[in-house]
């Protein structure tokens, strides 16, 4: 063996290149790196079959206990939005575990370090997160739909138009949206309980709050705005539910659906954008 072979201070040493075939890593084996980590974790099919299960079989008791009369005034979609009211605690919950499970156990630290660009890495959990919940939530919304359908399709049941299929999407991507913001905070706040209680509070509170400050007249108009814009009725209004009456039996005025979209997509938006910041400049 020559000495240009053992001493590591020789030019040939310096310039040695492995055999070992190199490829510079992009967004593509990001997505493929979150999809192996979602799909090989419990806590993806406990939430997801646990929407899954809720919305289609709430969804299907609803379908049995009515009638095609019934479906005058509403979207054959209906019986999907009563298990979606649960069902979105559950999108929510993966969210957060998305990536606060990482934090928790440490491995965050591991996934840095194989991949540096920190953004590549928290936008191929947005995508990959986002891509799985549309598809679960949509999924199962058009099979209670379609059971609905074709359960109580009869003369009775009234016309229906694709519009109210166009409003089960937008619903189901709403209930999505939700569960990227949950997934913002997680990056946020960077813990599974701290991250789930704020996103639980952000569906609950407004409603509670709204009624509250309804009481005073001072506070009237703002109670009355924030019952308006909140979760539970922004999912009523996308599916296609009538809206309340007023004390004189007139329709309640309520904001139109891409006003209620918009809102959603503009909290999300800054959630979204502040975990960006936040990630590139922690330690971990």
């Amino acid at each position: 063996m020559s000495s240009a072979q053992t001493d590591p201070t020789t030019p040939a040493a310096a310039a040695y290149l492995s055999p070992m075939e190199s490829r510079r890593p992009h967004l593509g084996h990001a997505l493929a790196s979150e999809w192996t980590k979602l799909v090989s974790v419990r806590s993806t099919l406990w939430t997801l079959g646990s929407l899954v299960v809720v919305v289609v079989g709430i969804g299907v008791v609803f379908i049995a206990q009515t009638t095609s009369r019934d479906y005058t005034n509403i979207p054959f979609t209906t019986p999907a939005l009563i298990g979606m009211f649960v069902g979105q605690l559950a999108v929510m919950v993966l969210g957060v575990l998305t990536i606060t499970s990482e934090h928790g156990t440490g491995l965050v630290r591991t996934t840095f370090t194989a991949a540096p660009d920190r953004h590549r890495v928290l936008t191929a959990k947005y995508l990959v997160f986002g891509l799985t919940a549309f598809l679960a939530s949509a999924g199962s919304v058009f099979v209670v739909g379609t059971a609905a359908a074709i359960a109580h399709n009869g003369p009775a049941a009234g016309s229906h138009s694709a519009g109210e299929w166009a409003g089960a999407l937008a619903g189901s991507f709403y209930v999505t949206l939700l569960g990227l913001l949950a997934l913002a905070v997680g990056a946020l706040v960077r813990h599974s309980a701290g991250a789930i209680a704020v996103m639980i509070g952000v569906v609950t509170l407004p409603p509670v709050a709204g009624a509250m400050l309804s009481i005073w007249e001072a506070s009237a108009p703002l109670g009355r705005l924030v019952l308006q814009h909140n979760a539970p009725v922004a999912l009523m209004q996308l599916f296609g539910m009538p809206s309340g009456t007023t004390p004189t039996g007139s329709p309640q005025a309520m904001p139109d659906d891409l006003t209620q979209m918009a809102l959603m997509l503009l909290v999300t938006g800054a959630a979204m954008a502040a975990s960006f910041v936040v990630v590139g400049r922690r330690d971990v």
